[in-house]
């Protein structure tokens, strides 16, 4: 898979993750990528003219956090029923 990045504005969270989301959780990642920068894309599939998080929503509010318009992600093929 080959790292790419996408505008944060243009992906989707879905409700069962947004419920999983911890604001410590995406406090102390934000540090990390502050001093460290971004190791770990995110997941994300598209979706018409956006995309949808399948992983990674504490990186994402991480970034948001930092200000950041675009995040590093790994873009994989929806799955076929």
């Amino acid at each position: 898979m080959k790292d790419v990045k996408i505008p944060i504005a243009e992906i989707y969270v879905p409700t069962k993750l947004r419920n999983m989301f911890n604001e410590e959780t995406v406090q102390e990642l934000a540090d990390s990528i502050l001093e460290e920068g971004q190791k770990t894309p995110i997941l994300a599939r598209r979706d018409g003219d956006r995309f949808v998080l399948i992983e990674g929503l504490h990186r994402m509010g991480a970034c948001r956090a930092l200000g950041e318009a675009e995040i590093l992600a790994n873009i994989v093929q929806a799955r076929k029923h």
